[in-house]
């Protein structure tokens, strides 16, 4: 049994117990049934002797000479209008007036008669002349005491075969609720093996553990969202990227305190594939496909991964500078080289003296103000990319920053997110701040595009340039909420955006 299948155990238990069930119910009415055809037979035979006794007829009969001829009719009379098997009428030594077979009169009583002799009706079960029977014994009472005794009574024989007509119906029924009962436990089995798919108990564990395993083991977080948009299941990983509370599966995905953009989509229940979003202080990849269970959501850490690609992209803007600085290098050298050769040394150098100048004052001016290394190779990245759109990067000569504690990656999200949006909403300038004072470090960049005055500006989606896009502002938002810092948006003929970022203590006081 152990090797059957989680069904088939199933269903054979629960035939075990319909057939107890219905046996032992069979069993208790048939019990019944008996006590209570024995309970009304001597009933009947009491309220019979009990009456025949009272009879004012069998009281005169009795002072007769025969009383047998008078008594004879009446007793037979009796018994077949209440249906009992004997009514016999006895002197009270127990010899016999009446007698359903004329024979048997004349002779003695066989029973008791102690108890209907001091006055009392009592029943009792004895077997007499004709066989095992109920009956009752009444004294038949006058003015000088018991002057007779009469019994009634209705064979075991009589009681049976009434129990025999009833044990047909109960059988019938019994039968009935045993088929219904196997039908309704094979339907059970059978949808039972469906969703078990025909495994045992010990596979069905086995599967469990799996799940459980892995459910614990992997880092990327998995949600099952029911149809009604309710949590139905969640692992480690998921609580831990989505900050979920202990209590979470069960409720709706719109009251877990989940970013309005994030909790939209997880109740939609509409599939999708590698959708960025932010929870907090992560950048999350979502991907959810619908299934038979609801909504199955898989969510990857993608904040490490932003990080490195921002500052994959300053350095390849920086890359990108210098192979556009080593071309114009290579170009202008060319052109001495040239002016060398024909003759013309005053203007050979003159001309290589004023582009060199104008490169080593960029560099002087970013390097003098910025002494921190990676946002000093982000702005002269991005001021020449900057200038190969149009636009002027200049650096506000109040700039004054040195080395500092905070998080590069952090701060090449905020300062780098901040030029390129300014620059591709400038007209033709963009003015960048970056100062340490006090107990802050700031950030400003200012632009002379159309400005932005929309509060939704840091949210995850807004743009203003084309589905696809809004994540470089957000981004910035989140590293400022990391870092504990704010966000101030300001106008000022464009665009003036203010990041302000609390400094270690060590770094403040130095």
């Amino acid at each position: 049994m152990r090797q059957w299948s989680l069904a088939r155990q199933m269903l054979f238990l629960q035939l075990a117990v319909v057939a107890v069930t219905v046996t032992g119910g069979a069993v208790l009415a048939v019990v019944q049934a008996h006590d209570l055809l024995t309970d009304e037979a001597a009933g009947v035979a009491r309220a019979v002797a009990s009456s025949v006794a009272a009879a004012p007829e069998v009281v005169a009969a009795l002072g007769d000479a025969d009383p047998t001829a008078t008594l004879q009719p009446y007793a037979e009379s009796v018994r077949k209008r209440t249906g009992i098997d004997f009514v016999t009428i006895m002197s009270p030594a127990g010899r016999r007036y009446t007698h359903p077979n004329p024979a048997r009169i004349g002779g003695v009583f066989l029973g008791h008669t102690a108890e209907a002799l001091a006055g009392r009706t009592f029943t009792e079960t004895y077997t007499g002349t004709l066989g095992p029977s109920v009956r009752a014994v009444a004294p038949v009472q006058a003015p000088g005491g018991v002057v007779a005794l009469v019994s009634a009574g209705i064979t075991i024989d009589r009681i049976s075969a009434r129990l025999r007509d009833q044990l047909a119906g109960s059988g019938l029924i019994a039968l009935l609720g045993l088929t219904v009962g196997t039908a309704g436990t094979w339907l059970v089995g059978a949808r039972l093996r469906r969703q078990t798919h025909g495994l045992g108990p010990a596979e069905l564990a086995r599967i469990h553990e799996h799940h459980d395993a892995i459910l614990h083991a992997v880092r990327e977080g998995l949600l099952l969202i029911g149809q009604d948009g309710t949590l139905t299941l969640c692992n480690d990983g998921a609580r831990m990227l989505l900050t979920l509370p202990p209590d979470a599966e069960g409720r709706h995905v719109t009251g877990l305190g989940l970013p309005e953009a994030l909790a939209a989509l997880l109740a939609g229940g509409e599939p999708g594939a590698d959708q960025i979003h932010l929870a907090g202080d992560r950048v999350l990849v979502v991907n959810s496909a619908a299934s038979a269970l609801g909504t199955v959501v898989t969510l990857r850490d993608h904040t490490e991964l932003q990080t490195l690609s921002g500052q994959l992209d300053a350095e390849r803007g920086f890359a990108e500078s210098l192979r556009s600085a080593a071309h114009e290098a290579a170009n202008r050298l060319h052109t001495v080289i040239t002016l060398v050769e024909l003759g013309r040394g005053e203007q050979a150098v003159a001309f290589g003296t004023a582009e060199l100048r104008a490169a080593q004052e960029l560099t002087d001016r970013v390097v003098g103000s910025v002494r921190e290394p990676v946002l000093a190779a982000l702005l002269l990245g991005k001021t020449a990319e900057a200038a190969e759109r149009g636009v002027e990067l200049a650096i506000s000569p109040d700039s004054e920053l040195g080395d500092l504690a905070l998080d590069q990656g952090s701060l090449v999200t905020i300062v780098g997110n901040l030029i390129d949006n300014a620059v591709e909403a400038a007209a033709n300038r963009v003015e960048v701040l970056l100062r340490a004072t006090g107990q802050e470090f700031v950030v400003r960049v200012a632009d002379n595009g159309p400005g932005l005055r929309d509060e939704e500006a840091f949210r995850k989606g807004w743009t203003t340039k084309g589905d696809g896009r809004g994540l470089g502002l957000a981004m910035v938002g989140q590293a400022v909420r990391r870092l504990g810092g704010r966000i101030d948006v300001g106008h000022d003929d464009g665009a003036v955006i203010t990041v302000r970022l609390p400094l270690p203590a060590a770094e403040a006081a130095r």
